[in-house]
Parts: C-alpha cells; structure tokens; sequence
C-alpha cells in the first residue's frame, strides 16, 4: 500500500540531485573565478613594479660636458703637457720629448680599445677585469655605462674615450724621468709593459666595482694612485734604468724655454677642470665641487711654492711657479669631489710645500736624474693628496663624508692604496725596463746624446741657426 510519505520520491531525488550538482557548479565557477582574479592581481603587480623601475637616463648635459672633459684632458696632454716638457729640456732635444708625449699618448689610446678598457672595467675579480670587451665586443650606440646615480647613465662610447685619455696621459707623463737620453724605441716598448701589466691593475683595483681597493672604500676621485703616484714611481724606477745624462752634476742642464713651460702649465690647469671635474661622470653639484677645488688648490699651491723659493732662494721663479701648479693639481686630484672647498687649499699649499722640497732635496738624497721632476712633483704629490684626501673628506672639515666617517680608518685605506699602487708598479716597472733594455737597449749612444736626440733620433732640428 503506497504513503503519501513515499509518494513522488524518484521525482524528489532527481531534484535533488539536481540541486547538488548546481551547487558543485557553482563553487568550480567560483574558484576559478577567484584564480582569475589572482592572477589579473599578479599580472597589475608585476606591471606596477615595473612601471616603479625607472628607464635608464641618458641626460643630453651630462653627455655634453663628459665629451668636452675628454677634449680638456686631450688638451692636457697635447700641447698641454708637450710644452711644459718641451720647455724645459735643451734645446737641441725639445722635439724628442715632443714626439714621446704625443707618441705614447696614441700608443696607449689604441691599446686601451684593444683590450685596455676591458681589463679595467668589464667585470672581474678584486684585481683584474676580462676579455669580456676586448675591441669593444659588444659595445655599441645603445650600450651604457654607470654613473654614480642611480638611474643616470652614459653613452658607452664616451666614458670609454674619457678614460682612454687618463691612460694616455699617464704614459705620457712617465717619459720626463729619462728625457733627453732614451731609445724611442726601448720607450714605446716599455710604455706597452707598463701600460698592460702596471695600469690596468691599478685602474681596475681602485675604479672598478668589484676592485679590491674599491670595495675596501679607498677614495681616488681622479687618479692620486692610478696616475699619478703609479706615474711618478715608474719614472723614478726608469730614471734609475737608464742613468743620468752626460753632464749631471757638473754642467748645467737648464730649461731652453722657460716659457713654453709656462704656457703649458697654463694649459695643464686649464685642461684639469676636465680631469677632476670630468670625474664625477656627471654634470652636477659635484662636478661643480670639483671644479672649485681645482680652481682653488693650484692657486695656494701656486703662492706657496713662490713663498718657499722666496724664502729660501730670495727671488722666486717663473718655473718654479708652473711647477708649483702642476704640485697642487696632482695634489687634489684624488680629492676633488670629496673635500671643501678649505680643505682643497690647505692640499694644494702642503703640495706646494713638499714638492719644493721633493724637486731639490728629496732628488738629491734619491741620487736620481728625474729630468723633468715626475716623482718629485707627481710621485709625491700624488702621495700627499692620497693620503690628505682621508683627513679633509671628514664632514666636520668640510668633507662629504657620512656621519660614520673616522680620519684614522680613512687615511689607513688611503695608505694602503698608496702603499699596494707604489709596490706594484715598481716591480712592473723593473721587469719592463729589463725587457726594454734587452730588446733594444734603454739609451742612445754618448756621441748622439752630445749631439742631441733631435737629430739622432728623428732627423729634424727645433730651431735652424
């Protein structure tokens, strides 16, 4: 006998059933419904975080003013540094210091593409680069190069030719050691010595990212250790090589122009706004910083070297004035950007003070016939500014250093890094001159010295009499 309790169950199972499976329906749709969402949520994220990080700047002004830097340092070199040396050789070897400056300075221009810049800058350990970049493989009209802000780049091209003329005019300011006696051969063979095995090091230790001076927070704004002090040492090294000139110590060996030496000191300071200011990569407040600095340091440098040969010798010179210009220049150049203003002049006055004394005493005790003074003013200026660059970047003295900074941890990093520049290159410097020597022989012959390496060595005479 059929209920009414049971009545119709099939038809109330189906709509049962039914019901269940709507709800299943409903909860899939849900779900990935929910995922949809999720993954519209990443998608907005990933494009936000994107759109966060900024396209790389590549500023039309910071570009302008790094290529006429590179023209400036150029400018140093040629007539800059060529006239002052010229200057102050005799006149019967003025165009062999001509045609060394300019020679060695293209030399080394040339390998700095070949595979300078790529030692120095492309990657690497804490005491060399790669081949990575060897001929610029890879390098191109869309490739940048790192400034020292964020998001702000430069064209690769141009800090790779602003870094070429700093290598150039290092090599450049070697062959004043030994002027006025050297094979221009043996000259050329040991600026490409040198330049692999002594510049490249020191310019990747102390500039690169991942250099172990670098990395250890050693400051070397524009090339206190990696030009000048590795420029100085080389050319004591080199003056000790190949010995002093046919008459040293009995006859008088003066400059034939004293002014071309001024004018090319003119030029050198004219050209160093580049060097120094040029360094910051950038056209901004710190390029301005350095700028001033540069302006301010050559001038005490200049006073207190006059102040020095006043006192001491009662007249002061003109050479010793432009001399006394180059000292303070090598002075701030590692501290350029990174002192006061104060700081700069109180540098550039102890480089002019120690290098009167590096020119005249330290030269004799050294018993060395540095021609045209290279590690008196180069030499040991570098090594003032380097270590007076940890004193006066203190923030209290007028420095850019952060509120952590400590004096006596800065100036033991900068004595390293004078101490690991003056080390390396001396060694360097021994095994090229020895090659050199066994090559081709580091010096000409006595007659061709007497006679002059104008004409013994390129055939051509400065001045028809």
């Amino acid at each position: 006998m059929k209920t009414r309790t049971f009545s119709g169950w099939k038809a109330r199972v189906r709509a049962s059933m039914l019901v269940m499976l709507c709800i299943a329906a409903a909860f899939v749709f849900d779900a990935s419904a929910q995922g949809a969402v999720a993954q519209a949520v990443l998608e907005s994220a990933t494009t936000a975080a994107q759109a966060a990080e900024p396209e790389p700047v590549v500023d039309k002004g910071d570009v302008a003013w790094m290529l006429t830097s590179t023209l400036l340092v150029l400018l140093m070199t040629v007539p800059g540094l060529a006239l002052f040396y010229g200057g102050m050789v005799r006149s019967k070897n003025v165009l062999s210091v001509l045609a060394q400056v300019i020679s060695v300075f293209s030399l080394l221009v040339l390998l700095w593409v070949a595979y300078g810049y790529s030692l120095a800058f492309a990657g690497g350990g804490a005491w060399i680069g790669t081949f990575d970049k060897a001929f610029l493989r890879g390098v191109g009209i869309d490739t940048l190069a790192d400034t020292f802000s964020a998001g702000f780049k430069l064209p690769e091209y141009v800090f790779i030719a602003f870094q070429a003329t700093f290598a150039g005019i290092t090599g450049a300011l070697i062959v004043g050691a030994f002027a006025e006696r050297a094979r221009f051969a043996a000259v050329l063979l040991f600026a490409v010595l040198w330049f692999t095995f002594g510049y490249l090091p020191i310019a990747h230790i102390v500039w690169a990212g991942p250099g172990f001076l670098f990395s250890r927070g050693a400051l070397d704004f524009a090339g206190g250790t990696v030009v000048h002090i590795n420029a100085g040492v080389a050319g004591l090294v080199g003056a000790y090589f190949v010995g002093k000139r046919v008459g040293f110590g009995r006859e008088a060996l003066k400059p034939h122009n004293v002014t071309f030496t001024f004018i090319g000191a003119a030029l050198l300071w004219v050209g160093w706004f580049g060097f120094n200011a040029g360094s910051a990569l950038e056209a901004n407040a710190t390029a301005a910083l350095a700028f001033l600095n540069t302006l301010l340091a050559t001038a005490a440098a200049i006073l207190a070297w006059a102040l020095v040969e006043k006192t001491a010798k009662r007249k002061s010179s003109v050479l010793g004035v432009a001399s006394g210009a180059v000292a303070g220049l090598v002075g701030i150049t590692p501290a350029a950007g990174t002192v006061g203003p104060c700081g700069a002049i109180v540098i550039g006055a102890v480089a002019g003070v120690v290098c009167v004394w590096g020119v005249n005493g330290l030269k004799r005790l050294l018993r060395a016939d540095d021609s045209l003074d290279v590690f008196g003013v180069h030499g040991l200026g570098g090594i003032v500014g380097a270590l007076l660059t940890g004193v006066f970047t203190a923030p209290w003295l007028g420095g850019t250093g952060g509120e952590d900074f400590s004096i006596v941890r800065q100036v033991a990093t900068q004595a390293l890094g004078v101490g690991i520049t003056t080390v390396w290159i001396g060694v360097v410097s021994v095994l090229a001159f020895l090659i050199a020597r066994a090559v081709f022989g580091l010096r000409v012959s006595e007659d061709a010295e007497r006679e002059g390496l104008d004409i013994t060595s390129h055939g051509e005479s400065a001045y028809e009499l």
